[in-house]
């Protein structure tokens, strides 16, 4: 992962930007050298989205197991079936 100075981003962001879109890999901006944020090209923060999105469900599956919050398939078919005709 690359590591930018935030005054070298000030200076140098066409470059930055160019580097950043052919390796897709973040670049870590630090101000006096503390990490501040990361710079991520668009198509890998989507996709990072999606993935979230997708283990935020997959736990919400999992919390309702837990917790009992679970049906049957035929008590799912019927709650279902308004939407599902």
């Amino acid at each position: 992962m690359q590591t930018e100075l935030v005054t070298t981003l000030k200076r140098h962001a066409t470059r930055i930007l160019a580097e950043l879109h052919e390796s897709k890999a973040p670049v870590l901006i630090t101000e006096h050298g503390t990490p501040s944020a990361y710079l991520v090209d668009v198509s890998m923060f989507e996709l990072m989205q999606d993935r979230m999105q997708i283990l935020e469900g997959i736990a919400r599956g999992e919390r309702a197991i837990l917790e009992n919050r679970t049906f049957t398939q035929d008590e799912a078919k019927r709650r279902m079936k308004k939407w599902l005709a």
